[in-house]
């Protein structure tokens, strides 16, 4: 654990600038998401600070604790990310409100694997005495399981919103 504690804060100013935009990120797509109406300033805030948190997750990946797979997993689905925020913008952009919200809401869905990614990690911790794995061989592991969990279910979710509002049946 002192490894790991002395890799982030050998990095601190990255890791700030990671960590601190992305809260700001989360708090805002609360904002964003559960309003009815839009907000142009907290959307323009949404997608800066989402930006932002994408650009320093791939600068985060020089100092990746679980090696070439957590960077694998970073790089897949930051990208995942940056894509998502980046087609939302787009629909933004051109006025079509339906399909913003569901790539802001993948957008959020990607982002938040990092607190799936945790209990992952706790379980890895956990069971670290049987297994004898130590965290630079397990986090690239958590890191593909917590982010790929999110990713699944957010895209389950939104073809079981659109399933459904195609079978609506009309009045």
């Amino acid at each position: 654990m002192a490894a790991i504690d002395a890799t982030f804060a050998s990095h601190e100013l990255i890791t700030i600038l990671h960590i601190v935009p992305a809260a700001i990120f989360v708090i805002l797509a609360v904002a964003v998401l559960l309003r009815r109406t839009t907000s142009n300033w907290l959307e323009r805030l949404f997608f800066l600070f989402g930006a932002i948190t994408g650009a320093t997750a791939y600068a985060m990946t020089l100092y990746a604790i679980g090696g070439w797979v957590e960077r694998s997993a970073v790089l897949v689905f930051d990208t995942w990310f940056l894509f998502s925020l980046g087609r939302a913008y787009w629909f933004r952009f051109h006025g079509e409100n339906a399909p913003k919200r569901e790539w802001m809401t993948r957008a959020v869905a990607i982002l938040l694997g990092i607190a799936t990614t945790r209990p992952v990690m706790g379980f890895f911790f956990a069971t670290s005495p049987r297994t004898h794995l130590s965290p630079n061989q397990f986090f690239g592991i958590a890191f593909w399981i917590g982010f790929s969990i999110n990713a699944i279910v957010i895209e389950l979710w939104l073809h079981s919103r659109r399933h459904a509002q195609l079978h609506l049946p009309s009045t």
